[in-house]
């Protein structure tokens, strides 16, 4: 049986992407069948000090980590970032995701999955021609923002290479679509990293680039598996349902597309099912 834990990197505040955002995943987490435990959380410790629990996270019951980087660079210190190298280094299983520009920047020093995250002013795309603006319409977002669509939408990805496991439909198939969002982070497969590549990617709704939805860890040598994904906004109940609302700083007008075409949300709901099963191979 599985025990995950997710935790965001901000200290509960009502008005923000709080852990209480991202319910509808915790239900459908606690529902799968060889989850025994979802704990959801946000910091217990302001930014600098050490959270009790990702502090001492090598040394849990966890098996996964679903990290979502909600800060503006001051989520993860030092310690917390090497207790997580080291949770991953006696086999447990991360899923590590962020947002636009240096929303979540914090993950910079993490090592390891979070080398596969790209930001604007530290931890670049290598390639410079990735370092431009997608999303032109919010106008204090710079790049990494890609626009797959408003919030509330669904966006049609696709499989990069042989079809990952997490990429699998129950009939056979290939899943297809995710949650979208107006300004997506950018992740790569780190040179660094062996064991890594991109499995999932999208086509900007404004631009027509294709751009990178998930990078897959294999975790070789023993190591557990991981997943950096693009924005936190493929697994928050506001792109699931926008009728879950926001923070007051989200101004894009949603969309309905999860709404009006709930096989969008089953294929979403798969996705996640996929994840949480592939991070625990055992």
């Amino acid at each position: 049986m599985t025990r995950i834990l997710l935790q965001t990197t901000i200290e509960a505040v009502e008005d923000d992407w709080h852990i209480g955002r991202f319910s509808r995943l915790r239900d459908h987490l606690s529902s799968l069948p060889a989850v025994e435990v979802v704990v959801a959380r946000d910091r217990g410790a302001p930014a600098g000090q050490t959270d009790p629990v990702l502090g001492g996270l090598a040394q849990s019951d966890f098996d996964q980590l679903w990290l979502f980087a909600v800060d503006v660079g001051d989520g993860l210190n030092a310690e917390e970032c090497a207790a997580i190298g080291a949770f991953r280094a006696r086999g447990g299983g991360l899923m590590i995701t962020r947002d636009h520009m240096d929303l979540g920047s914090s993950l910079c020093s993490m090592g390891g999955v979070g080398e596969a995250h790209y930001f604007h002013t530290s931890s670049q795309d290598p390639d410079p021609e990735r370092n431009r603006r997608d999303d032109v319409a919010t106008g204090y977002i710079d790049f990494p923002n890609y626009h797959s669509g408003a919030n509330g939408d669904w966006q049609t990805i696709r499989p990069v290479g042989e079809p990952h496991p997490v990429l699998r439909d129950v009939d056979g198939g290939v899943l297809t679509r995710l949650p979208a969002h107006p300004h997506e982070g950018g992740v790569g497969a780190p040179p660094s990293q062996p064991d890594a590549r991109v499995i999932a990617a999208g086509v900007s709704a404004v631009t027509g680039r294709p751009f990178n939805i998930a990078v897959a860890f294999q975790g070789d040598g023993g190591m557990g598996r991981g997943v950096a994904q693009s924005t936190f906004h493929h697994f928050a109940d506001y792109n699931w349902d926008p009728r879950d609302g926001c923070p007051s700083f989200v101004d894009e007008p949603p969309g309905s597309g999860m709404i009006d075409d709930r096989e969008a949300l089953r294929q979403t709901q798969q996705y996640v099912s996929n994840l949480a099963a592939w991070l625990s191979p055992r």
